[in-house]
């Protein structure tokens, strides 16, 4: 919150936005004079291009955009060779190439115009939504001004400016994202065998041709004797580890396919059972709506409080009236921990859902009368929540960011020994070093998916229902475990499918413009908030599924099937729970102290 506040007061967002004069002027809207700047304050509602008057400087690498900024109204798109064909553009465009003081009228009389207007000749200029600056178009500028430009702006400036400048595109591809996960959180809500088959086809077929085009782009990259922008240099690493990424991936996921293609039919069934779950508390579905809604309100409140960080400074005015922006560098390197707040926040609400969840499902597990489900099930599991457990999903969701931040470290020492002369035995070590965490971070998932449904059952906090989850998942190891498995593999390969479909739609579209985005942070940006959205959809199933598989532990240790203990489970989970022993029961000798249900049918001993 202090973070927000202060840097609502102190940073200027239309500065990055709109760009800015060499006078503080801000293009694009009315200004506020500066002290001591009398150029300063002026309105620039019809300016909205930033234009340089020197922008063929040879110098200009060595003094980095030092030259004279100003707003005009439009970019010259030909030559102008001579001082009256500025005059004449000026008259024609309203587009004013010479310091404000000198009046258009003076251009060809005042002495003064050598060095108050551009330097001739004028070079053809165009202009691009990076910064909103007329990017010179002659070939012996181009690349110079531009390489200058790009490097002039720190790393912040450079995300954000990715960010804006495909903020149409990445819209789009957020949209696609909540698009895919809709169809497929109707397709799991009736799920067959042919739409299983047709899933896996889907993701084989896409992971082969998302990795093909990948190495395409990167080859096309290559061949293209044009890249001398540093943008575009970046633009082809990136294809290169989006692709070896890919790869591997795809590598993986065949195989675990392969692996665990015979577990399909019983994976079937077992989403049957979960729809049933479903079924007595159909708005279960709409949860991840309001959760998509939540994320983005935070992500848009997020983003402008990163832009207002990117534009902390205050005004300084220098030799000749010039205004220049000293940036605060105590709150400009806050975004770190903005950054932290971005993680710990998503995961928050992300985990509000699952406990909302957990507990609907719990009320209708335990429930004697399955045929009478109790009332606003949902609504009491999110009055619960807000009542009691903010505290556990909280701390829950806290120890999962406390894992991605060493990640994030890891990734950027690795990053930085890839840059250096350093062994392969230090980034080895590196790797593995992130490997571990990743595989970490994913246990603490399941560990805290599995507490949040302990506590939806005793009601206790977030340590205890972890070690109590702990305990009788350990004494209930069994073959279930396998088939509940594939199931949650069978909802992981769904949200691989979006993933990967919306950063190859990315991957397109950002491809049109190579030269002046840099595209990866914002096609990083989007995996993330397409992972989150597939996430939080097709989640559902998978915490509905977590949850049956805990309470089913739970009813084996409280229950014995009898008359004055029976189970909590319906005919068709035990009917199901028969069916899994049945096929892992070849070779196994049959424990004397079986279960039994309320009829008396034997079942196989699932606690082993």
């Amino acid at each position: 919150m202090f973070i927000m506040g202060y840097s609502v007061v102190a940073g200027a967002t239309g500065r990055l936005l709109f760009g800015y004069d060499s006078y503080g002027n801000v293009c694009g809207k009315k200004n506020s004079p500066v002290e001591g700047a009398p150029l300063s304050g002026q309105d620039m509602t019809l300016k909205t291009h930033m234009f340089f008057m020197n922008s063929c400087n040879p110098e200009i690498r060595e003094t980095r955009l030092s030259s004279t900024t100003l707003c005009v109204s439009s970019c010259p798109e030909e030559q102008l060779s001579t001082l009256e064909e500025v005059q004449l553009f000026a008259d024609t465009n309203g587009s004013f190439l010479c310091v404000y003081s000198l009046n258009s009228f003076n251009y060809t009389q005042s002495p003064s115009a050598g060095s108050l207007c551009p330097r001739l000749p004028v070079p053809p200029s165009k202009s691009f939504p990076l910064f909103n600056r007329c990017i010179p178009q002659t070939p012996e500028c181009y690349s110079l001004f531009a390489s200058a430009l790009i490097n002039d702006a720190d790393m912040l400036h450079q995300i954000l400016s990715g960010i804006m400048s495909g903020r149409d595109t990445i819209l789009g591809l957020c949209i696609l994202a909540l698009a895919l996960s809709l169809a497929l959180v109707l397709t799991f809500r009736f799920l067959t065998m042919l739409l299983v088959h047709i899933i896996i086809s889907l993701v084989i077929l896409g992971l082969l041709f998302v990795c093909g085009v990948l190495w395409w782009l990167y080859y096309d990259y290559t061949i293209d004797l044009s890249i001398e922008l540093d943008t575009e240099r970046e633009n082809m690493k990136s294809v290169l580890g989006f692709a070896i990424v890919s790869t591997i991936i795809t590598a993986v996921l065949l195989v675990l396919i392969f692996v665990l293609r015979k577990r399909i039919k019983l994976t079937v069934e077992l989403f049957q059972v979960t729809n049933k779950a479903v079924s007595s508390s159909p708005f279960l579905l709409l949860q991840p709506v309001w959760t998509f809604g939540a994320l983005i309100f935070f992500w848009v409140l997020w983003v402008a409080v990163l832009l207002s960080l990117g534009t902390a400074g205050s005004a300084q005015v220098i030799e000749g009236g010039q205004v220049d922006f000293s940036p605060l560098l105590g709150i400009r390197y806050m975004w770190w921990y903005h950054l932290i707040g971005l993680i710990w926040t998503s995961e928050f609400i992300l985990a509000c859902q699952q406990m909302t969840v957990a507990g609907a499902v719990v009320s209708w597990y335990f429930n004697r009368n399955k045929n009478e489900p109790s009332d606003h099930p949902i609504l009491s599991s999110l009055s619960i929540l807000l009542c009691y457990h903010q505290g556990t999903v909280a701390k829950g969701s806290f120890f999962i960011t406390l894992v991605r931040i060493p990640r994030v470290i890891l990734m950027y020492i690795h990053d930085t020994l890839q840059d250096k002369q350093h062994g392969a035995c230090s980034r080895g070590a590196f790797r593995c070093c992130r490997c571990c965490v990743a595989y970490l971070a994913r246990h603490l998932h399941h560990l805290s998916q599995n507490a949040y449904t302990t506590t939806a059952i005793n009601g206790t906090d977030l340590c205890t229902s972890t070690k109590d989850s702990i305990k009788i998942l350990s004494r209930n190891s069994n073959d279930f475990t396998s088939v509940n498995c594939f199931g949650d593999f069978v909802i992981f390969l769904g949200k691989v499918l979006v993933v990967y479909f919306t950063v190859f739609g990315g991957l397109m579209a950002f491809n049109y413009n190579r030269t002046l985005q840099v595209w990866a942070i914002p096609l990083l940006l989007v995996a993330f908030f397409a992972c989150l959205v597939a996430h939080g959809f097709l989640s559902v199933f998978e915490t509905v599924l977590d949850v049956l598989f805990l309470c089913f532990t739970v009813d084996l240790e409280t229950n014995d099937g009898s008359s004055e203990k029976p189970y909590f489970m319906d005919h068709e989970f035990l009917s199901f729970v028969r069916k899994i022993n049945k096929s892992n029961s070849a070779g196994v000798q049959t424990d004397k102290d079986s279960l039994r249900n309320e009829e008396g049918t034997e079942l196989q001993p699932v606690v082993r």
